[in-house]
This record gives structure tokens, C-alpha cells and sequence, in this order.
């Protein structure tokens, strides 16, 4: 992901088809996608013949009524215009209902095909396993291992997956009703409270795409964004055996004391870092926060000047955050900056 400064505060993000479900980049949204234009085609012949008729039936009326108003009133038989007219009611509540008929078979079998890949790879080994869980308002995302619980991962509002390989995602929520949606890859999918439930995907297409919370979950429920990163196999497998390992250690001075600075504060009280005390999980894991290309879940970009403001006072760039300001002197301030940068 690139980003381009246009002005003090404001940046642009450049992400590959940002959001949009008509460019599919993966099995399922392609069916999605598939189905979305069968009915715009669809509808749209139908809107156009309507308006075509429509259109023949005002100026068929508009002369009738010239050559009445010219040869005063004619008597017209009704019977055989009835009869014309009902003709065409009857054959076109006939074609209606063989359209939505129709349609509701391309719907069906479209269904068949999205659920079709958790069908074929359930309990496959070349599948991926990740739980996502939403919190007010980020993703938690973990990556699950059952064969080897000690290389399962966890982190924040970012997810990479190889491309061509079936991803099954749990989905869970802690708080309040969350709705799982990357446009891209597929349709959406509700997160309630004590109800966990389950998607499959494949991607198709390697690239960075934007996710979203779809369900309004409060205050800052449209900074609820996730970045979703498909990459080529190789490229996933050094990126999983990089993020499971635990932080880097501090490698001068400045850093040691950011990390002294992090442990002896409230961060710690919220957030972990793997290789330290610190193992809270109120807060997003900050294990490799300084590989992240954004922080609090998608608002800003992960920079040293947003990071600082973030640390100072989170309410200003997201309010209604439930992560406190932190005040502290500058050079405190700036050792925990070099700390975090440095864990990647």
C-alpha cells in the first residue's frame, strides 16, 4: 500500500479495487458478481420495453384523441378492445412470472456455488483456518493452528492470505452486532453476540483490498475498516513465519527505554506484545505493529507523526475509542515511538 501526502493531515491510500464487489477477486464475489449483472441486464431490457410501450401507447392516444376532436366523438366496440387488452395483461403477468421464476433458479444455483468450496474443502489440509473477532470498533484476527497450537498468530485489523488456497474464517463478536464484509472477495456476513458462524473464500487475485464493517455498531462504526492482503504463496508463508515470531529486541538505547516507558504505563494494562510481560487482550496485539500500513482500524496511516497523535489523545482521531490519552514527556514520548516503529 502506497500513500501520498495531499496537505498537512490528509493522505491518500492507494488500495486495488477499493471496495468494490463488481471487481471481484475472488470465487465467491465473482459469483456474487455474476448474478448482479444477470438481474441489472435483465431489469434493465424489461425497464427499457416498458418505457418503449409506454412511450407507443401516449402517441397511439395522442392521435386518437386529434381525429375524435376533428370528426367530433366516434363510437368505438368496446368487446374486441377488451379483449386485446386482456390478452396482453394475460401474456404479460405469463412472461413476469417465467422471468422471476427464472431468476430464482439463477439465485438458487448461484447459492449452490458460493457454499460449495466449505462443502469441498471441510477438514482439508491445504485449508487455512482464521478467527475474526469484532470489537468496538477493530478485528481482532487469529490465526488458528491445531496441529501446532505453538505457531498460532494474533493481530489487528489486517489479514494476509495466500491466493488459490480455501480460507475459512470464524467469525465472532464480543460486544455488539458486527457485519464481516470485503466486497472483493465476498458477500457479508453478521457477527452476534454468542453466536459463532463460519465463511469460506478463495482468492483469486493477489493484491490489497479494503474491508468494512457493514452493520452499524456505533460511534466510529465507519472507522471499522480491515485491510486484506492477498499474496502469492511464498510471499504468504515468509509473511505467517515473520509475524509468529515474538518481537524484536531493542536494538540501541532509545529503544530499551520505549520499551521501559511501554511496560511501566497503562499501554501494557491493554495491549500485548509477544517476548514481553506485556499480555493484555483488551486492545489490538502490537507484537509487529510497525509492519501495519494503518492503525486504529484503518483511520490513519501507520506513520510517526499519526502514531504520536494517537498515543497523545486517541479521541481526536477517533472518538468514543475506549483507549484513554496518554500524557507523557516528549522524550518518553518519542522512546516509545523509535519502540513501536522497531517491531516489524
Amino acid at each position: 500500500m502506497m500513500f501520498a501526502p495531499s496537505g498537512p493531515g490528509l493522505f491518500v491510500a492507494a488500495i486495488s479495487d477499493m471496495q468494490n464487489s463488481l471487481a471481484p477477486a475472488g470465487e465467491q464475489a465473482g459469483n456474487i458478481a455474476n448474478l448482479w449483472w444477470i438481474y441489472f441486464w435483465v431489469l434493465t431490457a424489461i425497464f427499457v420495453l416498458v418505457a418503449i410501450f409506454l412511450f407507443f401507447a401516449m402517441m397511439r392516444r395522442g392521435r386518437r384523441s386529434k381525429v375524435e376532436g376533428a370528426a367530433g366523438q366516434i363510437e368505438h366496440p368496446a368487446e374486441p378492445r377488451e379483449r386485446r387488452i386482456l390478452g396482453v395483461v394475460i401474456g404479460a403477468v405469463i412472461v413476469t412470472i417465467l422471468i422471476l421464476f427464472v431468476l430464482l433458479l439463477i439465485d438458487f444455483f448461484t447459492g449452490r456455488a458460493i457454499y460449495a468450496l466449505g462443502e469441498s474443502d471441510m477438514g482439508g489440509g491445504d485449508s487455512l483456518e482464521i478467527k475474526i473477532i469484532g470489537h468496538q470498533w477493530w478485528w481482532e484476527v487469529q490465526y488458528e493452528n491445531q496441529t501446532e497450537p505453538s505457531k498460532m498468530m494474533t493481530t489487528a485489523n489486517e489479514m494476509h492470505v495466500p491466493v488459490g488456497r480455501p480460507v475459512k474464517l470464524n467469525l465472532e463478536s464480543t460486544d455488539v452486532i458486527h457485519s464481516f464484509w470485503v466486497p472483493n472477495m465476498h458477500g457479508k456476513k453478521d457477527l452476534v453476540p454468542g453466536h459463532p458462524t463460519s465463511m469460506w473464500l478463495r482468492a483469486e487475485k493477489t493484491g490489497t483490498f479494503r474491508g468494512q464493517c457493514a452493520e452499524f455498531c456505533g460511534l466510529q462504526h465507519a472507522h471499522m475498516r480491515l485491510t486484506f492482503v492477498v499474496d502469492p504463496p511464498e510471499v504468504f508463508d515468509h509473511w505467517m513465519e515473520a509475524s509468529s515470531t515474538d518481537a524484536p529486541e531493542p536494538g540501541n538505547e532509545t529503544e530499551r527505554r520505549g520499551q521501559q516507558v511501554f511496560l511501566s504505563r497503562q499501554c501494557m494494562m491493554c495491549h500485548a506484545i509477544n517476548g514481553t510481560n506485556a499480555r493484555a487482550t483488551v486492545g489490538p496485539d502490537l507484537t509487529h505493529i510497525g509492519s501495519r500500513a494503518m492503525l486504529a482500524s484503518g483511520a490513519i496511516p501507520n506513520t510517526r507523526g499519526y502514531l504520536a497523535g494517537w498515543i497523545v489523545n486517541p479521541q481526536n482521531i477517533k472518538p468514543g475509542v475506549r483507549m484513554p490519552p496518554n500524557t507523557m514527556p516528549s522524550d518518553d514520548l518519542n522512546a516509545l515511538l523509535d519502540y513501536l516503529e522497531s517491531l516489524k
